[in-house]
């Protein structure tokens, strides 16, 4: 039933886009609809990412499962969902390999579900922390595999919109949290959390698996079908299959260790530009500014309460991060890290004199209290339509199927690493800074990320993903935009098309 539903509603919508007659690029439709449904994962990762904030006064203040959990205790619950995510990123890969993006991702939903389950009827801190660490396995492959499927199934002119999905849902997911806890006790809240891998499992079933996948097993009658569910039925795919397989048959001839893989040019150039993003956001200052907002709010005088405040900041992620899908393909991956990354810059400076001033003189800053909540709506929204998609898009797109299984795993285990470690730390760098101290760091960093990228990300906007090797191999691709790439200038070879 939900399947029969499922094709009427592509086929029927699919009249309103383009079809692939005389020379048409094929239907986009269903393209969005199987990176929807892809990143349906990130929603689900997006709620256990967010359920600390209304769980952890619950939890420790007023013992609502019956036994003490302390501050430390709590930091470490929040925690561990980093290093279950940063485990799972290398078997993930191996895994996509072995049977399938479709179905490494599917299998993603037992993890997530146990996590749900021993939370839900915890007993004991540890039950509460084995159970984060389950769900951190499970939101940690997702952060792999379904940029890889996006990237896989898209045609590049909408590439870098499905890319965005997986943040948007993340963001999506928060908000969500954010409200229905600030309704319902913990258990309940955990209760409709563990629904939401259910719910995606049941959609994404009913999706194709990747062409390239298919490709790689010499499967070219189902990457066929794979590509007219996803184009159309109308859709010629032939000169697409001939161009996976010419593809697939390099990189056969050029199979790889893991070790001659990083004697690639391409593959250190995309290894190089994907941990400098993870590092950049990471150490924006997401995480304290987002620790401070409740703080940074009650200092305003705005009469909001707590859950008030964090539902305003989770509504400007969504609303900032939907902007960013809807002007990626357009505008380009560079300009936009670049100007995500510069006002994230200025709002942690505007932070930083706000803090500095208070530590100097409170009356200073009395009047100010619309400085910090401006600075603080305007970091969410910088970071939601740059350095929060963006980073995962491009390790989607960045990496050649002869490596993508060892190295993409990197970038994410780099990443989660990097949360537990700013989590973790951020306390003790306060303490020995100042919270003034600690955003004048952030600041520094902001603005050393948009040289970082101004320099060394090149844009991969309106381009295929062999051409993406090509370019990062030192080649010079030539562009239907028009957009020039000043990251790949230096040392670009003629072209050889």
């Amino acid at each position: 039933m939900v399947k029969s539903f499922l094709k009427r509603t592509r086929e029927t919508m699919s009249s309103f886009v383009v079809n692939n007659v005389a020379g048409e690029s094929g239907r986009k439709l269903p393209q969005y609809i199987a990176g929807l449904a892809a990143s349906g994962g990130a929603l689900a990762a997006g709620t256990f990412l967010g359920w600390t904030s209304p769980a952890e006064i619950p939890l420790v203040q007023k013992q609502e499962y019956g036994f003490p959990i302390s501050t430390e205790d709590f930091s470490w619950i929040g925690s561990m969902a980093n290093l279950g995510a940063a485990l799972m990123c290398f078997p993930i890969g191996i895994l996509m390999k072995m049977i399938g993006r479709k179905w490494a991702m599917l299998t993603m939903v037992l993890p997530l579900l146990l996590g749900w389950l021993l939370i839900i009827f915890a007993n004991n801190v540890a039950m509460l922390m084995v159970g984060r660490f389950f769900l951190g396995i499970g939101g940690g492959a997702f952060c792999i595999a379904a940029p890889t499927y996006t990237a896989e199934i898209a045609q590049s002119s909408i590439r870098g919109t499905l890319g965005t999905f997986f943040q948007l849902l993340v963001t999506i997911g928060i908000l969500f949290v954010y409200g229905v806890g600030a309704a319902v006790n913990v258990q309940v809240l955990s209760i409709i959390c563990g629904v939401i891998p259910l719910v995606f499992g049941l959609i994404f079933f009913f999706m194709p698996e990747s062409p390239h996948y298919f490709i790689e097993k010499n499967r070219e009658d189902d990457a066929s079908k794979s590509l007219k569910w996803l184009r159309g039925n109308r859709y010629d795919e032939r000169a697409e299959i001939e161009e996976l397989k010419a593809e697939d048959a390099k990189i056969r001839e050029d199979k790889i260790t893991f070790v001659q893989g990083f004697k690639q040019r391409a593959t250190i150039r995309a290894l190089i530009i994907s941990l400098g993003l993870m590092f950049f956001q990471q150490l924006s200052g997401i995480n304290a500014v987002i620790f401070y907002t409740t703080t940074i709010f009650d200092d305003a005088n705005t009469g909001l309460e707590a859950t008030a405040a964090t539902i305003i900041v989770g509504v400007i992620q969504v609303v900032a991060t939907l902007l960013a899908t809807f002007i990626v393909d357009k505008a380009g991956r560079r300009i936009l890290l670049m100007i995500s990354d510069f006002f994230m810059a200025v709002s942690t400076i505007l932070l930083a004199v706000y803090f500095q001033l208070k530590e100097d003189d409170a009356s200073q800053v009395a009047n100010l209290g619309w400085l910090p909540v401006l600075a603080v709506c305007l970091f969410i929204a910088m970071f939601s339509i740059g350095f929060g998609p963006i980073p995962w898009l491009m390790v989607g797109e960045l990496f050649a199927n002869n490596v993508k299984a060892y190295v993409s795993p990197l970038a994410g285990v780099f990443n989660w690493l990097l949360a537990f470690l700013v989590t973790k730390v951020f306390t003790n760098l306060r303490d020995a800074l100042g919270i003034a101290g600690v955003f004048w760091l952030f600041s520094g960093l902001s603005l050393l990320g948009t040289v970082f990228v101004f320099f060394i990300v090149p844009e991969t906007k309106g381009i295929t993903l062999a051409e993406i090797q090509r370019m990062l191999s030192g080649e010079k691709v030539r562009r239907s935009s028009g957009h020039s790439n000043p990251a790949m200038e230096d040392d670009e070879k003629p072209e050889t098309r």
